[in-house]
């Protein structure tokens, strides 16, 4: 079973997140996967696997009827903000999470360890999940940051250059994870790309308007 061989090589899977966190991080000098994320999402996927487990052998509703895998992704949200405020880009809270499918799949296969699809089929699930919630809680922390920025037209427009490279990485993450099929394109990551590409048209029709007028209006320093 999935959740037997998470229980018993979670510090190898944890060890295998920090040896890839330190080559994908660099040079932020900041705590390793394994003192962020990592180890409470394993705990998470290991106490989900375990009750889909209990429910097969008792014949009761799928695991999937049950609200358990938002679980993974309301413990992601907050830690999506988190590593906005020790330095990260979006692209590293993806991979932060990738680095735990990667890590299973590759112990497993060394241990010569099958995975059953159903199983397999929650880890990707779960991930979905997390994923999804902490690039989103990462954008909201970073546009709070980006709104106190000043009300002239060159701040305004610095500011939706920054939002806007925001919601084009957020895509462009979203696009990859979905391209290696580990996620379904009806799920979490598939709802953020959508809600990520409305948000780039929002931007457009609100900010840039906006930006003409303060611009047309304000006397603008030149440097």
């Amino acid at each position: 079973m999935l959740h037997e061989f998470l229980t018993s090589n979670r510090n190898a899977l944890i060890g295998r997140c920090r040896t890839n966190a330190a080559k994908s991080y660099q040079p932020v000098g900041t705590p390793s996967a394994a003192d962020r994320g990592v180890p409470l999402f394993l705990q998470q996927l290991t106490d989900i696997l375990r009750r889909e487990q209990i429910a097969v052998a008792r014949d009761t509703s799928p695991p999937e009827s049950t609200p358990e895998y938002s679980e993974t992704g309301k413990a992601a949200a907050p830690h999506g903000a988190k590593m906005l405020r020790l330095g990260f880009s979006v692209d590293q809270v993806v991979h932060e999470y990738g680095d735990v499918c990667q890590s299973v799949t590759d112990l497993a296969v060394e241990q010569k360890v099958p995975i059953a699809a159903d199983q397999f089929r929650t880890l990707n699930r779960c991930l979905d999940d997390a994923i999804a919630d902490a690039v989103s809680a990462y954008g909201r922390a970073n546009r709070t940051l980006i709104d106190d920025q000043g009300g002239n037209a060159r701040a305004r427009l610095r500011t939706y250059a920054v939002e806007h490279r925001r919601l084009v990485d957020i895509a462009l993450e979203s696009i990859s994870v979905i391209r290696t099929g580990n996620v379904g394109t009806t799920g979490a990551i598939s709802t953020l790309l959508l809600r990520t590409l409305s948000g780039l048209r929002t931007l457009t029709e609100q900010s840039l308007p906006t930006i003409h007028l303060t611009a047309g209006n304000t006397n603008v320093a030149r440097h």
